[in-house]
């Protein structure tokens, strides 16, 4: 089951493995999920689209760091 803090306005939803970040996220989400070899963050695009790194996280709080990092700087550019 997913669970969300929100972070300077944008939700981090980390999921559980084989759940699909379309269906518990909404745009502007950014996930967390666990994968082969680490943890993956997704980016849910305003049109519905995920996109993700190409290399996983050691840890998930790593994944969560850079999570925090990227909705400082969503934040930063929203008026």
């Amino acid at each position: 089951m997913p669970t969300t803090i929100k972070h300077r306005r944008t939700r981090i939803v980390t999921l559980d493995t084989g759940e699909e970040p379309a269906t518990h996220c909404r745009p502007g989400d950014i996930a967390i999920q666990q994968v082969e070899g680490g943890w993956t963050l997704w980016f849910i695009g305003d049109d519905g689209s995920v996109e993700g790194y190409d290399e996983p996280y050691p840890s998930e709080k790593e994944a969560m760091w850079s999570a925090k990092a990227a909705a400082e700087y969503a934040s930063s550019d929203q008026s």
